[in-house]
């Protein structure tokens, strides 16, 4: 197992050359729709403090990342921001200003600043209103013909026996050559010889453009950003396909933006010289004043900051009072249940309420994986599919034991009638073909919705498996030495009689963001696979010989249950026909407990029905085709907490928190909590910052109206109608209830209860969380029970005790 590289930084003589490696280097990966993970969209930038990365996307696209001033107003007058948290983070900042001079500002903002402007953008201002503006037109041009170049069967002209990015720059010359219809949309004439003119390689276009436009050396990088952000969705696309193994099609991409900017400039200069006269001069302004314009957003940002700062403090206040003021829950000596959850923010309210029917049930916090690092592989096909975080690459494949061909027949069907459906074309005729059938299937799903599930997930539901590196079955050592890693990250030293595995799943219908509901550490996957397999190795008779002789000392008694959660209906199943029922009887009580605290994040009163109604109407949310909110995922994510569960049993922490045991004396070198570091806590900064950045700008890192969503390209992503950029990030519908957001942007908090030096020294290893901590894309603080917390910071530590100084 390896992690991969995660920011790349490259070295050029050539000025231009650097910029345009650096310009592509800055943007995050998005990974398709069958396998959606959350990322963190200023992943590649966490380099440059927070704030400065704000001003300058704010300058050169208009990206939001900070909410604006009316959200904090209103915070402000519902007291989640206080004088006392303003005057701390003033004081922190060394600023002159009081908190009433704050709030003044907040209820007569000033304008937002103006952003760069590209060429594009510049000759739109000429054009008459009831024309097409030509940056809606060269997005709409560019994305439809990355969407016809990107789906497994192009109808595009592909060029061979060229680099990747050389091969997407050069169709893309072929195609728009062909394309008469841009002239006549845009009211041009001969525009035909320019695109002709074209330089046939991407290199050559963009030195010959970048010298021609006047690019020059230290503004270059801004300028390339600003094209590429202007198409983030697509740049992210190939950053996901960049992410395992380099290939230059970012590159691709931006002479194929970079070069609609230098035809626009020359088809002016010759048809519209009086305008391409004005443009010049608006263009060197332009060039000129970048500098000045991030600064003019980074002044106008600034009590922005202020006020999400405190909005944090507050927070933070009342995480570390309630953290400080809980009692240990000692272990009893005679537990009967030990329940091994993901450490999603979503276990946490029915592992509490599983906790509270008994002293002798015990339930830890583990990543989603459950350290099977492993591509999922059914048998007898070639299929694989990843069951692991985004920053692991494997070997490692599972398969079932002794299954039969024919078991793969309705998988295949599925497939291909899924396929079919979301296909541009097929989607309608799919519909006319099925005639009346469909129409009785589309009224059957909406009176009478049945449990769907993922076609692959079909073929899962075995005991036994086999377990594959580079075609070679793993040897007992290779398995015992999986099964060690996980149970030795788990931190487990006495093992009950039984032992639950809990994946998660979730259970929605008609969604094609139904992957961003699932396990982010198991790839966007349920976890059904994983937890699988642990217990198949773990229940193994040759491999317990071996753990037992690394002193892992688990009795012959004990055994371990693979089971699942429902997200969506908090149903908890094992996949055992032997489950105690007293067992049973505990996991359906927490089912009902978990319905009911959850049950007020919905309308429709919930909250005030039986048990029996109310469970039934979660089952149905989870499978009617036509629920936009099935369920709210990860929204209101706020904390990691890596501590003892011991120490945060009994504390509500109102499902907002991911929590994963680590028991400090028992990792005597520090691995394990070097591995949670650069792990966990990486895997949930993403999801937080993921969250966050599709409130903060909906537009640019989130999908906007999943009712409008169409499927390009099967499972590349989503259009939001027919046109437009591919859209990333969470939908408005994930995020908002219609009334009220249900996601407030706020950093990731993350306690762990270990000794300062400790994690000093892990982190003092990883310029990765130096950036993100001495940055402040997220906190960390040191969590010593019943005594203090301390924020660690740009290589010292700060007193806390309940505050976030």
């Amino acid at each position: 197992m390896s992690v991969v590289s995660l920011i790349s930084r490259t070295s050029s003589t050539n000025p231009v050359a650097q910029a345009v490696k650096s310009a592509c280097a800055s943007v995050a990966p998005s990974w398709p729709l069958d396998q959606m993970i959350a990322v963190n969209p200023y992943w590649q930038q966490i380099h440059a403090p927070f704030s400065e990365t704000s001003a300058k996307l704010a300058a050169l696209s208009g990206i939001r990342s900070v909410m604006p001033h009316t959200h904090w107003l209103t915070l402000y007058r519902k007291g989640e921001i206080t004088d006392q948290a303003l005057k701390a983070v003033i004081q922190r900042r060394k600023l002159a200003m009081s908190p009433a001079q704050c709030v003044a500002l907040l209820e007569d903002p000033p304008a937002r600043p103006a952003q760069w402007q590209t060429l594009a953008a510049l000759f739109d201002q000429h054009r008459d209103e009831s024309q097409m503006c030509w940056r809606d037109e060269l997005l709409y041009q560019a994305s439809q013909f990355c969407a016809a170049y990107f789906q497994s069967d192009s109808p595009v002209e592909r060029v061979e026996n060229a680099s990747a990015g050389e091969a997407l720059f050069r169709s893309w010359r072929l195609a728009i050559n062909r394309d008469a219809g841009i002239g006549i949309l845009m009211g041009t004439r001969s525009l035909k010889p320019i695109l002709q003119a074209l330089p046939d390689s991407m290199e050559a276009l963009i030195e010959q453009a970048t010298d021609a436009l006047g690019i020059e050396a230290d503004n270059a990088e801004c300028y390339f950003q600003s094209l590429l952000f202007g198409i983030n969705g697509w740049a992210s696309y190939l950053a996901y396909r960049s992410w395992h193994q380099a290939t230059d099609e970012m590159q691709g991409l931006l002479a194929i933006t970079l070069a609609w900017e230098w035809i626009i400039w020359q088809y002016a200069e010759k048809h519209q010289p009086d305008i391409a006269a004005q443009v010049r001069l608006r263009w060197q302004t332009e060039r000129l004043q970048l500098e000045q314009k991030i600064q003019q957003h980074y002044d106008h940002e600034t009590l922005l900051w202020i006020c999400f700062e405190a909005f944090e403090y507050k927070q933070q206040q009342r995480m570390q009072s309630l953290l400080l003021q809980g009692k240990t829950t000692p272990v009893t000596s005679e537990v009967e249940v030990q329940a091994l959850f993901c450490i999603d923010v979503r276990s946490e309210v029915v592992r509490r309420a599983l906790e509270s029917q008994s002293p002798t049930i015990q339930t830890l916090g583990y990543a989603g994986f459950f350290g099977m690092p492993i591509h999922y592989q059914p048998e007898h096909t070639s299929v694989q599919r990843p069951q692991m975080p985004g920053l692991i690459t494997t070997g490692i494949t599972v398969s079932e034991r002794q299954t039969s061909p024919t078991r793969i027949r309705p998988y295949q069907q599925g497939a291909a009638w899924k396929s079919w459906s979301q296909s541009p074309i097929g989607g309608f005729s799919m519909v006319e073909s099925a005639g009346w059938w469909y129409a009785f299937k589309m009224l059957k799903n909406m009176w009478l919705p049945s449990p769907s599930e993922q076609p692959m997930n079909r073929l899962s539901h075995h005991h036994d498996w086999v377990l594959n590196e580079n075609g070679n079955p793993l040897d007992l050592d290779h398995c015992t030495a999986l099964a060690a890693g996980a149970l030795r990250t788990i931190g487990i030293k006495h093992f009950a009689p039984t032992v639950l595995l809990i994946g998660h799943t979730s259970e929605t219908a008609n969604n094609l963001h139904a992957a961003g509901l699932e396990c982010g550490a198991c790839g966007g996957q349920s976890g059904e696979v994983n937890v699988r397999v642990l217990a198949t190795l773990l229940n193994r008779e040759d491999i317990r010989v071996q753990l037992n002789d690394q002193g892992f000392n688990i009795p012959a008694n004990t055994r371990f249950i693979p089971g699942l959660h429902n997200t969506t209906t908090d149903d908890v199943t094992c996949f055992d026909d032997t489950l105690p029922g007293k067992l049973q009887h505990w996991l359906t009580s927490a089912r009902s407990a978990a319905q009911s605290e959850r049950a007020r994040h919905f309308p429709g009163g919930l909250a005030l029905e039986s048990d029996k109604k109310r469970n039934r109407l979660f089952k149905r949310r989870g499978r009617d085709w036509s629920q936009v909110q099935p369920e709210w995922g990860l929204a209101g994510n706020r904390a990691l907490i890596m501590a003892p569960r011991a120490w945060t049993r009994g504390i509500d922490l109102d499902g907002r928190c991911f929590l994963h045991d680590y028991i400090w004396q028992q990792d005597d070198e520090r691995k394990v909590l070097e591995q949670l570091m650069t792990a966990p806590m990486i895997v949930t900064n993403w999801i937080n910052m993921q969250y966050n950045a599709s409130v903060t700008d909906n537009t640019k890192f989130g999908s906007g109206n999943k009712v409008l969503h169409n499927a390009v390209g099967n499972n590349i992503g989503v259009f939001e109608g027919n046109s437009g950029d591919l859209r990333i990030g969470l939908s408005k519908q994930s995020l908002h209830n219609g009334e009220q957001w249900m996601h407030i942007p706020e950093r990731l908090s993350v306690y762990i209860a270990a000794p300062r030096q400790a994690i000093a020294e892990v982190v003092a290893k990883h310029d990765m969380l130096r950036n993100l901590i001495d940055n402040d894309w997220l906190y960390l603080f040191s969590w010593k029970q019943h005594g203090t917390i301390d924020r660690y910071y740009q290589g010292a530590w700060h007193q806390s005790a309940g505050h976030c100084m």
